[in-house]
């Protein structure tokens, strides 16, 4: 290889990338504005759960005590007070509220009784994820206050129990449960993944539009050599984009890293290359710049979303599909971006996923040069 004609054909393209303006904003306003958006408008946390309550016994104070525990906590927002089950229905039919809590009439009168007492819990079950959590959280209250109960009974009986449980809960990593933590990262990757096969896809489709893929052919330019110098500019935009990734997550998000910064360049410069040449690959075969952006959005953005474990986790997938999901190099970077960013983990834990990342790197590679052949070689 001549490494002259690598860096002429570089210098064409890096020229050709900044007269683009479209190819610009791709490059360095797309990652950014997708960050901004996943990181902000994304969210697995659910608090604030938007509730209507009816309280038949509103005049009992041991009935209001109950309803504090609902009120305090915040994981329920108390948006209205009804007397009726027709506003009930109609707040949950416009999305007004999420969740209703009916208190029957006699529900201080069960419990001064010491008997169990009734209490009706009617949810929005449209969203099945959303509605499970919230009645989770419901059910927390309740037996909360259940306990608290218990507990004061006992202290009347002058009762203590010998015995008891004391369950405490230590979380690792991400204390807060923070779920941005765990979305950034996943961002960071669906970012190089796409934007990479995209960009790469359509610059020798573009060539063949333009007309001037025939001017190349008749150079003493190699194909590896082309693919090479094509492939230099977009490297460097994939890095800075990746620069900026980590930069907005640790400073914009507060997400922690925790690992090393030189296994991250590394990782991320073999997921990179195999992006990259997946891009050329698909470019190599489609002649326009729309049928290569089509063919690159549909090979890397939906795999990367749905099968990746970007957003479902992959152990609650049907065997078949965790079966495909081995086959989605978005699914070892997004494990190595939250193992480096999260858990601090090292090479002897994530070598699994880098000896992947590096055949991917490998075979999409050589699978470029070998498509792409100029005439007459």
């Amino acid at each position: 290889m001549n490494f002259k004609r690598i860096w002429a054909i570089s210098s064409k393209e890096f020229i050709q990338i900044k007269r683009d303006p479209r190819s610009l904003g791709l490059a360095l306003v797309i990652p950014v504005f997708l960050l901004l958006i996943f990181g902000y408008g994304l969210s697995l946390d659910i608090d604030r759960v938007p509730t209507v309550i009816w309280d038949q016994d509103a005049s009992s104070q041991l009935t209001r005590d109950f309803l504090l525990n609902f009120k305090l906590s915040k994981y329920f927002k108390i948006v209205r007070y009804t007397d009726n089950y027709r506003d009930i229905d109609n707040l949950i039919d416009r999305n007004k509220v999420l969740m209703a809590l009916v208190v029957p009439k006699d529900f201080s009168h069960y419990l001064e009784s010491k008997k169990t007492a009734p209490l009706q819990l009617l949810v929005d079950g449209s969203d099945s994820n959303t509605a499970t959590i919230a009645m989770g959280y419901a059910r927390s209250v309740v037996q909360k206050y259940n306990a608290d109960l218990l507990t004061e009974s006992f202290a009347e009986a002058g009762f203590r129990p010998s015995k008891t449980v004391n369950l405490r809960s230590r979380v690792w990593f991400n204390m807060g449960l923070n779920s941005r933590w765990y979305i950034v990262p996943g961002v960071i990757s669906m970012i190089i993944m796409i934007i990479a096969a995209l960009l790469t896809s359509i610059c020798i489709a573009r060539e063949w539009e333009r007309g001037t893929m025939e001017q190349l052919i008749s150079t003493p330019v190699k194909p590896q050599e082309l693919i090479i110098g094509k492939f230099i500019p977009y490297f460097t935009i994939g890095f800075f984009d990746l620069s900026v990734g980590v930069f907005m997550a640790r400073v914009l998000f507060g997400v922690p890293f925790r690992g090393s910064y030189f296994l991250l360049i590394i990782l991320s410069a073999l997921f990179l290359t195999g992006a990259l040449s997946q891009g050329i690959l698909i470019s190599a075969g489609a002649r326009t710049q729309l049928l290569a952006s089509q063919l690159a959005t549909l090979s890397t953005f939906i795999p990367t979303t749905l099968l990746s474990g970007f957003i479902y986790p992959i152990f609650n997938m049907p065997k078949f599909v965790q079966a495909v999901t081995y086959l989605i190099p978005a699914r070892y970077y997004i494990s190595i971006l939250r193992g480096l960013f999260l858990k601090g983990n090292g090479i002897q834990v994530m070598w699994n996923e880098a000896v992947f990342l590096l055949l991917f790197a490998i075979i999409m590679f050589s699978l470029a040069i070998r498509k792409f052949r100029k005439k007459g070689v």
